[in-house]
């Protein structure tokens, strides 16, 4: 598996995308485009990558990607069952300043705008108290149409270059500059450890998914991601044994430390508090 880079089709008579989608699971590569993507999770839950950092997603959230940005909502692993009757379902839009919009955005009137998403080229989660009026401005985007829509998107973006401090989804970006060819290295690897994490994984295996050496790997894998190949793994399976203490769908922090790849309740507890800030018991009993 690789990273996609997408061409999202754009009507010749508009300037912008609006879409619903509804589902089984979402769309399971890790893939960019050129545009700017708002998404909506209306139904859903799982796993955020951006960039190399992962997020737990739920219904409700909202995030925006940066251009070229590469991400994925990564189901949990239940909707893929045969008899699962879960469904994921979202409204997106996309959209590039420097295509059709760019005389727009090269407006005076559109700098604060224009320097709002170039500070936060690598995407953010819109905070809680600004969904509600974001939603709506969503779904009055979907139902709109026409010099409408575009007056609707534009107080859209009003609304979002008005929060101050948000927090980028990708503290330890991708490199803006990586090209195709060694994303689709990079997203090999990722692919390659997501669905393996809870088994054992060694330097060697991963090494040989990229067709390199041990060393030449950790070089590279830490040049690509700013992460040593165990600092990567170990987020990975806290990400995952966060998602089950939430649950609660395990007996016990033994059979989620388990579960997830560790073999030492010892490890797995330093590890989860490093990552964490917290215990795995007092992150259980806080969910």
């Amino acid at each position: 598996m690789k990273v996609l880079p997408f061409t999202i089709p754009v009507s010749h008579d508009r300037t912008i995308i609006v879409q619903t989608e509804e589902m089984p699971y979402f769309y399971t590569y890790l893939h960019r485009h050129k545009e700017i993507q708002l998404t909506w999770i209306q139904e859903g839950e799982g796993t955020l990558v951006a960039g190399m950092n992962m997020h737990l997603f739920r219904a409700g959230d909202i995030y925006l990607f940066g251009a070229n940005m590469p991400h994925v909502f990564k189901s949990d692993a239940d909707y893929f069952n045969a008899d699962s009757q879960k469904r994921i379902r979202t409204i997106t839009v996309f959209f590039n300043p420097y295509d059709k919009l760019s005389a727009l955005f090269d407006l005076p009137e559109m700098k604060i705008i224009r320097a709002f998403l170039q500070d936060y080229e690598g995407g953010f989660k819109v905070p809680k108290q600004l969904i509600p009026d974001i939603s709506d401005r969503l779904q009055g985007l979907l139902n709109a149409e026409g010099i409408d829509q575009l007056m609707q998107f534009l107080h859209l973006l009003k609304t979002l270059s008005s929060v101050k401090d948000l927090e980028s989804l990708t503290l330890n970006s991708f490199p803006r500059a990586i090209n195709d060819n060694e994303g689709m290295r990079v997203a090999s690897i990722y692919n390659y450890i997501i669905q393996n994490y809870n088994k054992p994984i060694t330097l060697e295996e991963v090494a040989g998914q990229a067709y390199m050496t041990p060393h030449a790997f950790c070089r590279y894998f830490k040049k690509h991601t700013r992460y040593t190949l165990v600092s990567f793994l170990n987020k990975v399976r806290i990400n995952e044994a966060c998602k089950l203490l939430m649950s609660g769908s395990h007996n016990g922090i033994a059979a989620v430390a388990y579960s997830c790849g560790f073999n030492s309740i010892t490890n797995f507890n330093r590890v989860f508090k490093s990552i964490t800030g917290k215990c795995p018991r007092s992150y259980k009993e806080q969910y």
